[in-house]
């Protein structure tokens, strides 16, 4: 297996398709051909399925499977690589949910890079992000869904409101209740387990939202299109919802037994760079401090 190799084949998971990651790659297709049919050659199984007039490339389940295995050699040949570097020490590894990456950290890494630092930054679900906090692939992690694992420190780091969001053409009081709301109409992320729960108390199992998303980008994106579907809603945390809201000029209501807080939580692992993560910390409560629509929990938790 080659570093090339693996950096083609995550490009194709990704893209879903030969002539994307060329074109992400600045190679040709049949050099990502090439590199898929060695790297399958080193493993001793298919990892696309190969079809004639497909436009899209499926993965196999071993590629599907392959797909984890090949993010954690691209961050150890990075780390191989930082090796001989004297400042090391100063690249952190983070880690977070999606919805924070769009909408909370892009200025907590602007104020974390000063001269003299690095970082790395990967987009994880929360159940992954425990795995790389663990074997030491990420330094610290932000995420939503609260685990248990022996070798993970799990610490709460701030509380954000869950708000509704329309277009300001629903005419809607300041509290709305849930049993106003037409589920047929809904722009729904997965939030977390409580979330999902209280969305099952007050909605049937039978009722089909407008979408299902799992990406922050989308659900901007749906909320654009207002000329089409000025009557969409969802549901979402204050900390998305408020820059969300400002910037497509959206509507934020308040929910009468509405869905609990979310809490956003940090990972530490048994493998800690604890001055540098510590600073990030610090960053991330400056940018915290910005943010009324949230509570700052850093401080109670006595890490700081």
């Amino acid at each position: 297996m080659t570093q090339q190799g693996i950096e083609v084949f995550l490009a194709v998971a990704r893209l879903e398709s030969i002539s994307g990651a060329a074109q992400a790659l600045y190679i040709t297709q049949p050099a990502v051909s090439r590199h898929l049919r060695a790297l399958e050659s080193d493993l001793g199984c298919a990892l696309v399925v190969r079809g004639r007039g497909q436009r899209r490339v499926e993965l196999t389940d071993r590629g599907r499977d392959f797909v984890q295995v090949a993010e954690k050699w691209r961050v150890l040949w990075q780390e191989a690589r930082e090796v001989a570097s004297r400042d090391r020490a100063q690249a952190l590894r983070v880690a977070s949910v999606g919805s924070l990456s769009t909408y909370l950290l892009p200025p907590v890494f602007r104020d974390f890079l000063a001269p003299g630092r690095a970082l790395t930054f990967h987009h994880y679900h929360s159940r992954e992000a425990y795995d790389y906090v663990a074997q030491g692939l990420a330094d610290i992690a932000l995420i939503s869904d609260h685990m248990y694992h022996p070798q993970v420190e799990t610490i709460p780091a701030f509380r954000s409101p869950m708000v509704l969001i329309a277009g300001p053409e629903l005419d809607w009081p300041e509290t709305v209740h849930p049993s106003a709301l037409d589920p047929s109409k809904e722009l729904r992320l997965p939030w977390n387990p409580e979330y999902d729960l209280w969305h099952s108390f007050w909605f049937s199992a039978a009722a089909v939202p407008r979408a299902v998303l799992d990406q922050m980008p989308l659900l901007e994106e749906f909320f654009s299109w207002r000329d089409v579907w000025p009557d969409s809603w969802a549901v979402a945390p204050s900390v998305v919802a408020v820059p969300l809201a400002r910037k497509l000029g959206l509507a934020l209501r308040a929910l009468d037994s509405g869905p609990s807080d979310e809490i956003i939580y940090y990972l530490l692992g048994p493998r800690r760079k604890g001055a540098l993560t510590q600073i990030f910390l610090d960053c991330l409560e400056r940018e915290l401090q910005t943010r009324p629509e949230v509570e700052s929990l850093l401080a109670k938790s006595g890490k700081m």
